[in-house]
């Protein structure tokens, strides 16, 4: 077991291409059932990195594959 706050010193690694995604920026939640429905990520940052750059990127829990100790696989296109 774990806790959400630990999610945001995780890596988020896209087991497809080995990229770093970026850290976790929200963590969606059912309320109905209290079950994690996704992760939201912080999009790419510009301008001395104070800017968004882009859409933040939503990660669904199902493409979420491991949570290891430093890092979180997911897959993602």
């Amino acid at each position: 077991m774990f806790k959400i706050t630990d999610l945001a010193r995780k890596d988020i690694i896209n087991v497809k291409d080995g990229a770093k995604l970026g850290p976790v920026k929200e963590v969606h939640i059912n309320s109905a059932d209290g079950k994690v429905v996704a992760i939201v990520l912080d999009g790419p940052r510009k301008f001395l990195g104070l800017m968004s750059a882009g859409k933040d990127n939503v990660v669904p829990w199902e493409k979420i594959k491991l949570i290891g100790v430093h890092a979180v696989l997911v897959e993602v296109d």
